[in-house]
């Protein structure tokens, strides 16, 4: 980096999902953070807190927002992160903010990754890395959906039982109190009756 001064946003987040399986808190990030840059002799220029918001691609930060509005005002150039998945966990995503800080004269430092974004190797790290993150995102999403579905073949329905049904050693089978009920609204659906008319009765 140059010797031009650094006003870091610190920026913190954490999902259910992070926390539970991490440990990464918000009081935790926030301190390892604040330390790391009086070591580094930044100057703080404020903490932004998105809490229990996952990285994936759409979803809405409003800390993160902000941070990237006080960047374009000038009011801070430096983001502070504990790891770069705090930002996002996409390739695509990670190239949006690599041109950000670009137009913006901005730079990134993460307390746990080496990442450098005013050079090109420091830019081909962060790439690898984001492309490992990513990577380990898509492979979680394919064993969660291939246990869910092998369980739902066998008969274990991992949610509450839908009316009609209850549960019987984990197993969704038809409740007697209640299939009659589901019985009468297929036949009035196959004699022709709407949705709205199907719910008033």
């Amino acid at each position: 980096m140059n010797e031009e001064k650094k006003i870091a946003g610190l920026y913190i987040r954490v999902s259910t999902e992070d926390q539970a399986r991490e440990g990464f808190s918000l009081p935790e990030q926030e301190k390892r953070l604040r330390a790391m840059c009086e070591y580094k002799g930044y100057e703080i220029y404020k903490v932004y807190k998105d809490a229990g918001i996952s990285a994936k691609t759409g979803n809405k930060r409003p800390a993160f927002e902000e941070l990237l509005q006080d960047i374009k005002d000038k009011k801070c150039n430096t983001i502070v992160v504990l790891k770069l998945d705090r930002l996002t966990r996409s390739v695509y995503d990670w190239e949006n903010i690599i041109k950000f800080l670009e137009a913006n004269n901005a730079y990134l430092d993460c307390a746990n990754d080496d990442i450098n974004t005013t050079n090109a190797n420091g830019k081909m790290i962060s790439r690898i890395l984001m492309s490992v993150s990513q990577q380990e995102i898509e492979r979680t999403s394919e064993r969660t959906k291939v246990g869910l579905s092998g369980a739902i073949k066998a008969g274990h329905i991992p949610a509450r039982a839908p009316l009609g049904y209850k549960h019987v050693d984990r197993l969704l089978v038809p409740d007697p109190l209640t299939k009659d009920i589901i019985i009468r609204i297929f036949n009035l659906y196959f004699e022709g009756c709407t949705y709205v008319k199907i719910a008033k009765i």
